[in-house]
């Protein structure tokens, strides 16, 4: 399977905040590669650096060793085959649902009137059809992340980046746009690198799930393969005993990091 991303033993340091003249390792010796049509998680404690990965791969954060690789060829600057959705809001609130996701085209110089139809298509695919008028205030929660999914997409990027994208939304509406997400995923196979903490999303989306450690200078510290069938509803699977087996399997490397992230986060 042909590398769309390549992360080769990348680091990354930061001057502390609190403590200037100090340097901060937020991730170490991290080698990790997603595959063409590759869907793959990374899981960690709270401030363990999954963050920092996914914006290196997205090349707003160059590494301080080690390699990013785009489909065999080095990343320099900004990752032009990537799309990323934030975890936080990233629509701009003066624009409209239609005129935010057609952003990406005016900004490649698409005519306005094809970059019109294409955003309009795309907010007919994320549900949105009759909603393009509106503005982000206007919208609820679940709405602007179909917003932002329709805006991530809707440029066909070879690679998809997700920082954590539904941890904002109750049960509900999360477990529809995680559905949303494969469904669109299953239709265009690109390669998805996600950050979660939520073990249960990850196996219930992912191909593989990827475990950091707690940090400082965060590293691997376990890869699972999920054979679990495709398509997958992801309320429906987590009773599956396969998710099960694989659920007590990952919880017993990431439980004892959880608790170790947990008693930092207490110290600090």
């Amino acid at each position: 399977m042909t590398a769309a991303l390549s992360l080769a033993g990348v680091a990354c340091t930061f001057v502390s905040r609190d403590a200037p003249g100090q340097r901060y390792t937020a991730v170490r010796d991290v080698t990790l590669a997603v595959g063409e049509g590759e869907f793959v998680s990374v899981v960690g404690p709270t401030g363990c650096g999954k963050s920092t990965l996914l914006n290196m791969a997205a090349g707003l954060l160059a590494p301080s060793a080690g390699s990013v690789s785009v489909f065999g060829a080095p990343l320099a600057g900004i990752n032009k085959r990537a799309g990323y959705m934030f975890q936080g809001e990233s629509l701009m609130p003066w624009r409209t649902a239609m005129q935010n996701v057609r952003a990406g085209f005016e900004f490649r110089g698409v005519p306005l009137r094809e970059a019109t139809a294409r955003a309009e298509e795309w907010l007919k695919r994320v549900g949105l059809g009759g909603f393009g008028d509106r503005y982000p205030h206007q919208l609820s929660g679940g709405m602007r992340k179909r917003t932002s999914l329709a805006q991530t997409l809707a440029l066909d990027p070879d690679i998809i980046l997700m920082d954590e994208p539904f941890s904002a939304l109750d049960i509900q509406t999360r477990q529809l746009m995680e559905n949303e997400v494969l469904d669109l995923w299953a239709s265009k196979k690109k390669a998805v690198l996600f950050i979660t903490h939520d073990l249960d999303e990850a196996i219930a989306m992912s191909d593989r799930v990827v475990v950091l450690s707690a940090g400082p200078a965060s590293h691997p510290i376990g890869e699972f393969a999920i054979d679990l069938a495709r398509p997958r509803d992801v309320a429906e699977i987590k009773t599956d005993a396969r998710f099960v087996e694989l659920h007590a399997a990952i919880w017993a490397v990431l439980r004892e990091e959880v608790l170790a992230g947990y008693r930092q986060q207490l110290a600090a």
